[in-house]
């Protein structure tokens, strides 16, 4: 891919609504941050039929909905995903998670290498979910579907 079609095919902005965001521990709390920073430092992202890009993007939850808001060069397009299917994945995700945690504070590296692999794990399985989810309507690449996974995460996460 050339690198105008990289810069022209990304996202220049993200926001998170506020009323649909979930209260977050301190630790998903940096995690959200650590995903946001890494997101607009580098990714791919071409939605079909929104004008050219960069893009804004807003996430938000709409009757038990995900909601892509995407604004592009003169144009603007919302596309609407059921959460029933992430469901499963972003419970199992929640609980590895709050083990691995516990893990960093008072467990044996062996462990939390563990824990971390399959942290991975579901994070690569919600992430190409994700993908399957917005085909035909979105374009990315693993790393920016793991990095707005773990902002669809943020807006379930109950600290």
């Amino acid at each position: 891919m050339s690198t105008d079609a990289r810069a022209t095919h990304r996202i220049k902005s993200i926001e998170i609504d506020e009323e649909s965001l979930a209260a977050a521990s301190r630790d998903q709390e940096q995690e959200r941050q650590v995903a946001i920073f890494d997101l607009l430092e580098g990714n791919y992202f071409e939605p079909a039929e929104a004008g050219e890009g960069p893009y804004d993007v807003r996430l938000s939850l709409i009757e038990n909905r995900l909601a892509f808001d995407i604004a592009g060069t003169g144009s603007a397009r919302r596309h609407l995903l059921s959460l029933s299917p992430f469901r499963g994945v972003i419970k199992d995700y929640f609980l590895i998670c709050d083990s691995y945690y516990s893990a960093i504070r008072n467990s044996s590296p062996q462990q939390i290498e563990a824990l971390d692999m399959g942290r991975r794990g579901l994070h690569n399985e919600g992430s190409n979910l994700l993908r399957e989810r917005l085909e035909g309507k979105v374009k990315t690449d693993l790393d920016t579907a793991r990095r707005l996974f773990t902002l669809i995460c943020a807006l379930h996460w109950r600290g």
